[in-house]
């Protein structure tokens, strides 16, 4: 693939002339969007960027959004296969965060499991990204504390294997060079586990007895056919809480919601709350569960972006609570994270498969567009959709950048 010197919105027509020009469709066509997937940068479903391409293509999907925890070493690659694939590319990042008064109230908020856990997402950073080195220094700490859990659970799982008498040892340098880009998490473990496993071991008998050692007695309920649920489970016996391989996350592995916000603002992107929203019980957790107060505390943060995984939802809970933070101005992204084993559809869709109907995907598409401006004017050098408070701009600006953003988008996927 020949590489791009350059970022092709520099050599953009400037707004006004963008959006009166040529490069919009007359009806304003609404594009299949997925601003939020995972790269085998963090961990994905995806075997490379070129595959995600490639099914992006064939569902015609003309936006999307790479979405990595930690890093943003996918944008290159990314970038390339964008331009080639006429699929705009939205550029984000995800970090895991610790509000430390929540944890000590047992405020859930989007972390099912976890009090005082929170999901941050940026939307829009600027490509190539340029951080302060206090920034980097914070980002590359809470890898490299990533890390060390890691390999704290590797040397666990050696341990049992030793005491099970295994043919097979696990090592980082290993997982980290066969199966993950950069960040080593513990889906990659699994991942390990399993191919260890189905690799070296004779006899189904054999392999499932192993599982069962190292699951504490605890016998498989997924076939070893089923790649996705085997490692899943694989994740929740032996590596999650109550496993014999579980490793605790030192509390210096979280930077604080206020960092976190800061790494995005200077990365020049959009600070983003990702959404759980109901569960299959139709449960909610303590900090989403009354939809007033969760946009009155996201304000005070300073959070005027969301972001919702449609897949886990079900469709009118959705549909009535994208309506309501639509109508207060906020900017709405869907995705699909891809961050599991299981290569499902790029196209979103709510629970049980039921598709977006046309006002959601309008919904979803306003809010690629927005970042898609915003991409486009700090890529010009100008002032985005945040004010220098950081605040988003007032929501009579956000038509314009909705209307510019459908521009740049119709101008990126025509290029020839």
């Amino acid at each position: 693939m020949k590489k791009k010197q350059h970022y092709i919105l520099e050599s953009f027509s400037e707004p006004e002339a963008l959006i009166s020009g040529k490069s919009v469709t007359p009806d304003f066509s609404v594009h299949k969007v997925n601003g939020h997937i995972h790269t085998p940068y963090s961990f994905s479903a995806f075997t490379g960027i070129e595959q995600i391409f490639s099914l992006a293509g064939k569902e015609e999907i003309r936006v999307l959004g790479v979405n990595d925890f930690f890093t943003t070493g996918a944008y290159e690659e990314f970038y390339q296969h964008a331009l080639d694939a006429k699929i705009f590319p939205l550029f984000n990042i995800e970090f895991i965060g610790l509000s430390a008064m929540d944890q000590k109230n047992g405020i859930r908020i989007n972390d099912p499991n976890n009090p005082g856990r929170i999901y941050l997402s940026g939307k829009g950073l600027n490509f190539p990204v340029a951080m302060s080195t206090y920034q980097e220094k914070l980002v590359n700490h809470v890898i490299r504390e990533s890390h060390i859990q890691a390999a704290l659970m590797i040397d666990k799982t050696n341990d049992l294997l030793e005491g099970l008498n295994s043919t097979f040892r696990i090592s980082f340098e290993e997982i980290r060079n066969s199966l993950a880009k950069e960040l080593v998490r513990e889906r990659h473990i699994a991942k390990m586990i399993r191919i260890k496993i189905l690799e070296t071991i004779r006899g189904e008998a054999e392999q499932l007895a192993l599982l069962t050692g190292l699951f504490g007695g605890k016998e498989p309920e997924a076939s070893l056919e089923n790649i996705a649920a085997l490692e899943g489970e694989i994740r929740s016996n032996l590596l999650k809480a109550g496993g014999k391989a579980f490793v605790e996350e030192n509390e210096k592995a979280f930077l604080s919601i206020e960092q976190i916000a800061e790494i995005i603002y200077q990365a020049g992107g959009i600070p983003c709350y990702p959404v759980l929203l109901d569960n299959k019980e139709g449960k909610y957790t303590e900090f989403e569960e009354n939809w007033t107060d969760l946009l009155d505390r996201l304000k005070k943060l300073n959070i005027s972006c969301i972001e919702l995984i449609p897949g886990r939802n079900s469709y009118p809970v959705l549909k009535e609570f994208v309506h309501y933070f639509d109508q207060n101005g906020f900017v709405i992204m869907f995705g699909t994270e891809h961050n599991t084993p299981d290569l499902l559809p790029l196209t979103v869709s709510c629970r049980n498969g039921i598709p977006l109907d046309d006002e959601m995907t309008r919904i979803s598409y306003e809010g690629a567009c927005v970042i898609a401006a915003h991409q486009y004017l700090n890529a010009k050098g100008r002032s985005g959709y945040l004010d220098e408070e950081n605040s988003h701009n007032a929501r009579s600006k956000k038509e314009w950048f909705v209307n510019l953003g459908k521009a740049v988008i119709d101008k990126f996927i025509t290029i020839k």
